[in-house]
């Protein structure tokens, strides 16, 4: 009743049409998705950017990474973006790596531009050596680590 142009499809969509099935609600919550990482993408630009990465198990007992960005906007005020939530096989290091660049690189990133990269202190994160922080800090020499909680100040 908010949105006229979800009530126009609702009235010409058939009656015996429900749209509660999960495949059908996880279809629209996709599409949802998709434009919100769109604006977000447009509002993005080329500028520098911060990743805030956080993993945990879901009720499903599988694993999921989410991946926050934090940027300057034209105005010079500070933007933090939940940007997606991916599902992961494990939270290796490697793997959680791997999955950040290929969601960044899907939308367009250019990796270069991470300037920090904010974790909790699970041992698999900040690892100096074969922790997360080292992996990105490789390919992005920029990529600072600082404890996710430290953004705040």
């Amino acid at each position: 009743s908010y949105d006229e142009k979800v009530e126009d499809v609702l009235k010409s969509a058939p009656q015996n049409a429900s749209y509660t099935t999960s495949a059908i609600q996880k279809e629209i919550l996709q599409i949802y998705a998709s434009r919100v990482c769109n604006v977000i993408c447009e509002e993005f630009g080329d500028r520098k950017f911060n990743i805030i990465v956080d993993e945990a198990r879901d009720e499903s007992k599988e694993e999921q990474m989410a991946i926050i960005l934090r940027f300057v906007d034209k105005q010079g005020h500070v933007k933090e973006r939940f940007f997606d939530i991916v599902h992961v096989k494990d939270t290796a290091s490697l793997t959680l790596n791997n999955m950040i660049f290929n969601v960044l690189l899907q939308h367009s990133f250019d990796i270069q531009n991470i300037r920090s990269q904010g974790y909790d202190g699970a041992s698999n994160m900040p690892g100096e050596f074969n922790g997360l922080q080292a992996l990105i800090l490789n390919d992005c020499r920029y990529a600072y680590y600082v404890h996710y909680f430290a953004h705040r100040l």
